[in-house]
């Protein structure tokens, strides 16, 4: 399968499926020298991983990642080191429940990739959607991890954030309220109004979708014109997520209501006097805070009752049973750091090379 490759300098492939024996990402191009251990990814997993009740699935995967390959702990050193060679990671699948997706083996699912994959490869894995499961993204954020670890040495910073759910929006920034709700809302009284939202539609056998910001505190001159637009790879990046629809930089759409006396972020001596652009200018960063926002869709695997066709092309209703999420938030969260974070590093290493004609970790 092609496309399961993302990167230019530091590349990383995953690989796996919601069902198999285990997922994981191989990570090549990283520098030499970060400090990384099983802990220091796991923290990021954490974040990510079903179970944990409210909006989420209540499959159990405890998500225990595993480096095969591209660390060591020199002499004297208090922890392992990358070491500049290929960095593989796993994750073994411990609570995959296949057999609850036999009645599905010959149907097409509505809003999944079940019947794309099968035009386009004439075989599918109907365990949960195979590759096409949001289980996937554990390798993403597993690989963001080791993405995190060479952007603290650059004091870059992702942080990403829940703005709306089920119609319901967050009215505040207040990100030390981020980590106080289990939607990493930085508005508590709307999260709460969330939650009750959450609550009301799983008892319908439904699912909601959402809003979520990202915002990157990041140095200028990140980014290649013309084709490599840094505001074009965040966007690629983050629209690889299988629940995303849809991705806004800075003001986003709202720019196509503004006049360009409005949209224009006029410059000073201290800087930016505001952010319309999102951080990004003429594909590069321009110093300010990235600001990318991007819409996610509820969760296709509904408990109602649908209509679609079967391998026959024969139509058929079906009610899908399982163990599904409600929404893809909270735990896209992660999923959206580690996309941003990884185009960062990327663009990151481009940048040094053309700056000192090689690739520093400094």
């Amino acid at each position: 399968m092609a496309g399961s490759t993302f990167g230019t300098v530091f590349k990383v492939t995953t690989w796996g499926e919601s069902h198999g024996t285990a997922l994981g990402a191989v990570i090549d191009g990283c520098p030499p020298g970060l400090d990384l251990t099983p802990e220091i990814i796991q923290q990021e997993l954490e974040r990510r991983r079903p179970g944990k009740g409210g909006a989420t699935s209540p499959r159990n995967e405890p998500d225990m990642v595993q480096i095969l390959s591209g660390i060591f702990q020199p002499e004297g050193c208090a922890m392992p080191k990358t070491t500049g060679t290929p960095i593989s990671l796993a994750i073994f699948n411990k609570d995959a429940h296949s057999k609850s997706y036999s009645h599905l083996q010959d149907v097409f699912r509505p809003g999944h990739g079940d019947l794309t994959y099968q035009k386009k490869y004439g075989i599918r894995d109907h365990r949960g959607g195979g590759r096409a499961s949001a289980r996937e993204t554990a390798a993403r954020v597993a690989a963001g991890a080791v993405a995190k670890q060479l952007l603290e040495q650059h004091n870059i910073s992702v942080q990403a954030y829940t703005v709306a759910l089920g119609g319901i929006k967050a009215e505040q920034r207040n990100f030390d309220q981020i980590e106080q709700n289990r939607l990493f809302c930085p508005d508590n009284q709307a999260a709460e109004q969330m939650e009750e939202r959450i609550k009301a539609v799983r008892s319908q056998g439904d699912t909601l979708g959402g809003i979520v910001e990202i915002r990157a505190c990041c140095q200028a001159g990140l980014g290649e014109p013309v084709f490599d637009k840094l505001d074009g790879e965040l966007a690629r990046a983050l629209m690889s997520i299988g629940a995303v629809k849809g991705v806004e930089i800075g003001s986003g759409f709202q720019a196509a209501e503004m006049q360009g006396s409005e949209n224009n972020d006029p410059i000073t001596p201290q800087g930016f006097a505001s952010n319309n652009a999102g951080g990004i200018l003429a594909g590069v960063s321009n110093g300010e805070d990235i600001i990318v926002r991007v819409a996610v869709k509820p969760i296709p695997s509904i408990n109602k009752e649908q209509q679609t066709i079967n391998k026959a092309q024969e139509p058929v209703n079906i009610k899908i049973g399982g163990r599904h999420d409600i929404s893809a938030i909270p735990r896209i969260i992660p999923v959206c750091e580690a996309m941003v974070r990884l185009t960062l590093a990327d663009h990151l290493l481009r940048q040094q090379a053309i700056l000192t004609g090689g690739i520093s970790t400094s």
